[in-house]
């Protein structure tokens, strides 16, 4: 059983943010990056089926040189080797974009089962791996809290809303987007890590994979980024001293009849 992992570094989650003057997206220097966490799960997962039914996991990932740290922390958890897509002559934020190059890799590639995080904390639309799904030409499911591996193919255990759940049974290949929580991350260990110095860390980049830079211009498919920005306070603190009673009566009388909550 083949399975290719999508993973994507991103931006520690405690980091603090400057966004650029533009508004487009963040100063990235000065930041620390991490494995997305729900990659990780992914990760594992793949990790987990090769171990029950033996087979391959190779890990794609798309980004600058400072991906390959990301990489190799995969590999050091047991992934068999990665391909890096370079992507330092381009940036996009498009998922149509990001999607396309990353289907042009995998169709080099004969695999099984395609793993994805649900969503990338930095973005977070959850759209790639469904748009990934497409450009494939095989059939996906979402939120993925469950794999039973069956013949030929699987049974996946979706999340719904409500506390509800959805079995869905798919044929191979397929793509199916994790959610995080699916099961425990392992950590890598030192022997892990001394092997992953030896596992082939494949880089790509557009020519290889047979595209031109029109093919990864921003906006061509209609999709446009305005700009990100920090949430302006829109509400201000009212502080009630003074006698406990009387301060008690106003705030009930805020909340019922300014904040209607009560």
């Amino acid at each position: 059983m083949k399975i290719i992992v999508c993973m994507k570094q991103v931006p520690v989650k405690d980091s603090l943010l400057k966004i650029t003057d533009d508004g487009s997206w963040v100063h990235e220097t000065d930041l620390n990056y991490e494995i997305n966490e729900s990659d990780h799960y992914a990760l594992e997962e793949a990790l987990r089926l090769k171990e029950a039914h033996s087979g391959e996991v190779v890990l794609l990932s798309m980004g600058p040189e400072r991906v390959r740290e990301a990489i190799k922390q995969g590999l050091a958890k047991g992934a068999d080797r990665a391909i890096h897509i370079d992507n330092s002559s381009f940036t996009t934020q498009d998922p149509f974009v990001n999607a396309r190059v990353l289907a042009a890799a995998i169709k080099r590639e004969e695999f099984d089962l395609v793993l994805s995080g649900l969503q990338t904390d930095d973005y977070g639309s959850a759209q790639t791996g469904v748009i990934l799904a497409e450009n494939l030409g095989v059939p996906s499911a979402t939120i993925v809290m469950e794999i039973q591996k069956q013949n030929g193919g699987i049974k996946v255990k979706r999340e719904l809303e409500s506390g509800w759940f959805q079995w869905v049974e798919l044929p191979l290949p397929s793509l199916l987007t994790i959610q995080s929580g699916i099961n425990q991350i392992r950590y890598a260990t030192i022997k892990g890590i001394m092997m992953a110095k030896k596992k082939e860390i494949k880089a790509l980049g557009l020519s290889e994979l047979g595209l031109s830079e029109s093919d990864v211009e921003e906006g061509q498919t209609g999709l446009v980024f305005s700009k990100i920005y920090v949430p302006e306070k829109t509400k201000k603190t009212e502080i009630f001293e003074g006698d406990p009673r009387e301060v008690a009566q106003k705030l009930a009388d805020k909340l019922k009849n300014e904040a209607k909550v009560i």
